[in-house]
């Protein structure tokens, strides 16, 4: 078997991401060698590979749920935005600049195309040819379909983005190209499915609708036997076949790419609150802070019984939170000043004076030092931190990327690091260390905590120390409990999305279309749109 699979959306967030991780982890437990790709994301959650290369996390989970080490391959173009409507672009798990989305969605004339043979993605890129980026895109998809049996790609937006349609390269650009077949996800729960599958594909062209398999229904509430009539219609309509139809089922997110209407929805950060081992709960509260990087380092504490983790924007609400937490941000200088505006960085400042605690990660860290020289991403020059741990920053053009190992609070933790600041400890205590006392990352002071490393709280042993102290400093009745595993709730979850799969979509006609590609034959619903 070597065939390959694109899942696009009839929108953003219609569960395109998670119905790849599902096939992923469907095809795996056959023993399928499958591997996910995604041509190109948008995310300010994002992840390091082994090999040191910046990809999402999205990607990083769905490798996870096929059972594979997530490399650069499977996600070569990686889009951060960083406000004023620009983006740090990564190109194969490395920045290689800045650009608007006007001059990364634009194209340069005839005139303006010369060749790009022998360039380098980043040359290509500089040079402001971005459909030049397809063959890297393609040559990419190919080394994986060469390795793996099936690659499921994952589609951005919406196929039918018709302004965008000239300069694709992650959805219908990517599948004609390959010669993939598409499979289109709409999210039911929005309303408007079927309309939405129908005009989707009306404004494709013919070459386009041709690779068009048929659609998924996901998020569906009740007897299925209701919606069978409109899928039969939708049929007749399309020439096209409905290949399952997923339930309504919480806590099934992966890593999302980005917003907090998205941050507490897997399976660990949606049910409810188990009871705590302990007499009482401990309160988290998140600094919801502009352009919030990797939030989902918060997700291994809402996994601990008794543990209560929300994201806030006013001062008042840190008043009965046990630990505050300052999250990664893209926009580090923007981020504190946005803290002092709503009075944030002040009830900050109070919390450690009075010895309660507070955790800064990454960009967190940073805005809790002395100062901070920043010619890089904001270009704002010299800042004054909050002036709570005694460190300074100064910001590298060259961006640290790194899987780091070590100890803190004398437990084994691991961690990753996706940063341009450079962090100058002039006291205090080292947070993490390599177990011989030599500091590898961040500092403590009193009750307020930094580390660079994100994920750390992923490491089981650290992270029940860690809420050990936080308890004892908040005079809170805590005890984590003594087996909680992240890593196997994150296997559960991987799991159950490989049950839906298995379960409600027709794996049968799904392995053929992985295997053989679209059916010929479709026919083409009008209007279409420009070849």
């Amino acid at each position: 078997m070597s065939g390959g699979l694109l899942i696009a959306g009839t929108t953003s967030d219609a569960g395109k991401s998670v119905v790849t991780a599902g096939i992923c982890r469907w095809l795996a437990r056959q023993g399928v060698k499958v591997a996910p790709f995604k041509a190109q994301n948008m995310s300010l959650n994002s992840f390091v590979t082994r090999e040191g290369a910046e990809i999402g996390r999205a990607q990083a989970m769905q490798a996870q749920a096929a059972r594979v080490e997530p490399t650069a391959l499977m996600n070569p173009v990686l889009l951060k935005p960083g406000g004023d409507r620009t983006s740090q672009v990564v190109l194969m798990g490395r920045p290689v600049g800045e650009m608007s989305a006007r001059g990364f969605f634009g194209t340069a004339g005839p005139a303006e195309r010369p060749s790009s043979a022998g360039a380098s993605p980043g040359e290509r890129l500089r040079g402001g040819h971005r459909e030049a980026l397809l063959a890297t895109v393609l040559d990419c998809l190919a080394q994986l379909r060469g390795t793996y049996d099936a690659v499921i790609c994952e589609g951005a937006g919406s196929p039918a983005e018709i302004n965008l349609r000239r300069t694709d390269i992650v959805n219908m650009g990517v599948a004609r190209n390959a010669g993939l077949p598409v499979l289109v996800v709409g999210d039911i729960d929005r309303g408007g499915v079927f309309a939405s599958f129908f005009g989707t594909v009306a404004l494709l062209s013919p070459e386009d609708q041709a690779l068009v398999a048929g659609f998924l229904v996901n998020k569906f509430r009740g007897d299925v036997s209701l919606l069978e009539p409109g899928l039969d219609v939708l049929h007749g309509l399309t020439g096209r076949r409905s290949y399952g139809v997923l339930p309504f089922q919480h806590g099934l997110g992966i890593d999302e790419e980005d917003g907090l209407r998205v941050s507490l929805r897997g399976a660990v950060r949606e049910s409810a609150v188990s009871s705590p081992v302990g007499a009482d709960v401990l309160r988290v509260a998140v600094c919801a802070i502009p352009l919030m990087s990797n939030f989902t380092d918060v997700d291994a504490l809402a996994a601990e019984p008794g543990v209560v983790v929300r994201f806030v924007d006013r001062a008042e609400e840190l008043a009965d939170a046990d630990l505050v937490v300052v999250p990664g941000t893209r926009g580090t200088v923007k981020a504190l000043a946005w803290l002092r505006e709503r009075g944030l960085a002040d009830a900050i400042a109070r919390r450690a004076a009075e010895g309660r605690p507070v955790l800064g990660i990454c960009g967190g860290y940073q805005l809790l030092g002395e100062h901070i020289e920043d010619e890089v991403e904001s270009r704002a020059g010299q800042v004054d931190g909050l002036g709570l741990l005694p460190v300074r920053v100064r910001f590298a053009r060259e961006k640290t990327l790194a899987r780091p190992v070590g100890t803190a609070l004398g437990e084994r933790v691991e961690g990753y690091e996706i940063h341009h600041g450079v962090a100058e400890v002039t006291g205090g205590e080292a947070f993490m260390s390599d177990g011989e006392g030599h500091g590898l990352d961040g500092c403590r002071a009193g009750a307020v905590w930094g580390t660079h490393w994100h994920g750390s709280l992923e490491s089981d042993g650290f992270r029940r120390a860690f809420l050990r102290e936080v308890a004892a400093a908040a005079g809170r009745r805590f005890v984590p409990a003594a087996d909680t595993s992240f890593a196997a709730l994150r296997e559960e979850q991987l799991d159950r999305l490989g049950d839906l799969i298995e379960e409600h979509a027709d794996t049968d006609a799904l392995w053929r279309l992985i295997e053989s590609g679209a059916p010929r034959g479709l026919p083409f619903i009008p209007p279409g749109a420009p070849a």
